[in-house]
Order: structure tokens, then sequence, then C-alpha cells
């Protein structure tokens, strides 16, 4: 477990919670705001701070709207000790 990237997402609920709902398959911002209750806009800049930690990825840069995110395989680890 690297425990800077886990205590990073740990102290903020808004990254954890957009991370854990990538677990199962890539979804879009508007899901995750949906499946987490959050503005849009907030999710968008989380994702943006995932990615800049290499946690998630855009999958499907080259379209404009309705762009899926994964979390990556840094990602997935970070998703399994979350879960303990």
């Amino acid at each position: 477990m690297d425990v800077e990237e886990y205590s990073w997402v740990k102290a903020s609920d808004y990254r954890e919670n957009i991370l854990l709902a990538m677990e199962e398959k890539p979804r879009t911002p508007k899901e995750l705001s949906e499946m987490t209750g959050y503005y849009l806009s907030h999710v968008s800049n989380v994702l943006s701070d995932l990615d800049s930690h290499g946690l998630a990825e855009c999958i499907t840069p080259e379209k404009k709207k309705g762009r899926l995110w994964t979390a990556t395989e840094k990602g997935d680890r970070l998703i399994e000790d979350l879960k303990r």
C-alpha cells in the first residue's frame, strides 16, 4: 500500500467516494455525480486531481460530452485497500 496516496484519498470524502464509485466499471462524470450526490463541477475537479495522482484516467478523451473515466491499476489497488 502506498501510504501517502492512501492518506491523500482518505483526507477527502469526495476523492474516496468517487474512486470507489469507479470500482465496477468506467463511469461518466454525470453518473458519478448522480451516484454520490456531489455537484458535477466538484466531480470534474476531483477526477482531475485523481488523474494527476495516477489513480484515474479518462478513456475517451476525444469526446466532448459523456467522457468515460476509470480507475487505473494503481487506483484499483487503492480501492482494495480502502475496502478493508
